[in-house]
């Protein structure tokens, strides 16, 4: 049986994906799905940088605002909500575009990854929780370190849940998840797809990254953080641990000031930016666009797209 088509454009946080996304799309007459784990949730529109009803351009959106921020965004709900649009987009006779910095949801995707195959333990996950609040991210992240190296090398120390889940793992199994990651990853694509990824000279990139943080606290990143905080959210919750959004409630929590708060976003940011393109650069099969290779020519950067999903057969 031959493989559904499917582009797929990510790069770094504010390297300019979406206007891109929204340019191809009407290109090839492709509808968007959103590979972003903040744009998902309602009510979080200037810290996740979510696009606009005006913006789109009257091009079809998938998985953006679909959860309340109360629910926890995960792969598995993910993979299987992005399978539903699935079947709706290639129903229409359109192109999915896979859009955002999620490069471990655009990977569970692109693969058909299995996260289900293993029960869950409850009792020792609420046990990790509660050790978590007590001792701290850092505490567990070492746990990890002593039973899966690997593991601990991918997962980022603040990032709980995967943390958890690979401890987890291991208990009930006894084997490394890391070695279950990389089996997984050995599966052959799922889809005929073609995997860009956008890219910026680094000076460029963080001068980016600079404006759009600016440019969310004249927009109200503040007050949109405050008005979570009045509906009942908190720092533990999966929603809040979105960058900008828990350095904005220390600010508003007496923790630290606004500067140092901005600061910190900048800096967080940065962080993340690096650690996205290094996890693309271990991706196989992928195109890199180089922005100043082109000039900064969106016109030939698409044009580019063009040819090359031209080559790979997904368009005539």
């Amino acid at each position: 049986m031959s493989k559904k088509p499917m582009i797929v454009l990510t790069g770094p946080t504010a390297v300019g994906k979406t206007r891109l996304s929204i340019a191809l799309a009407k290109a090839v007459d492709g509808e968007i799905l959103s590979a972003d784990s903040m744009q998902v949730y309602r009510y979080m529109d200037i810290g996740s940088a979510k696009i606009r009803q005006e913006e789109m351009q009257g091009v079809p959106h998938h998985l953006i605002d679909v959860l309340d921020p109360r629910e926890e965004f995960n792969v598995v709900y993910f993979q299987q909500k992005c399978k539903e649009c699935l079947a709706g987009i290639y129903e229409r006779g359109h192109l999915p575009i896979l859009t955002g910095g999620t490069g471990f949801y655009i990977q569970a995707l692109l693969r058909d990854i299995d996260f289900t195959e293993n029960e869950e333990d409850t009792a020792y996950r609420q046990k990790l929780e509660e050790l978590a609040q007590k001792e701290g991210a850092a505490y567990l992240h070492r746990m990890l370190l002593c039973v899966d190296p690997k593991a601990a090398e991918a997962i980022h120390e603040n990032n709980i849940k995967r943390t958890i889940r690979a401890l987890e793992y291991h208990k009930l199994t006894g084997q490394k998840i890391s070695d279950h990651n990389s089996r997984e990853k050995q599966k052959e694509n799922a889809y005929n797809s073609c995997y860009f990824v956008l890219n910026d000279r680094r000076k460029a990139l963080y001068g980016l990254i600079e404006e759009r943080v600016d440019e969310m606290m004249a927009k109200g990143l503040v007050e949109e953080v405050k008005r979570l905080k009045d509906m009942g959210l908190k720092r533990g919750m999966v929603s809040m641990q979105g960058l900008g959004y828990k350095e904005i409630l220390d600010y508003l929590d007496g923790l630290c000031s606004l500067e140092d708060a901005v600061q910190k976003i900048k800096l967080e940011t940065r962080h993340f930016a690096k650690r996205q393109l290094t996890w693309f650069r271990r991706e196989q099969d992928v195109i890199w666009i180089e922005k100043d290779q082109f000039g900064y020519d969106e016109e030939k950067i698409l044009k580019f797209m063009l040819e090359k999903l031209s080559e790979q057969k997904i368009i005539e």
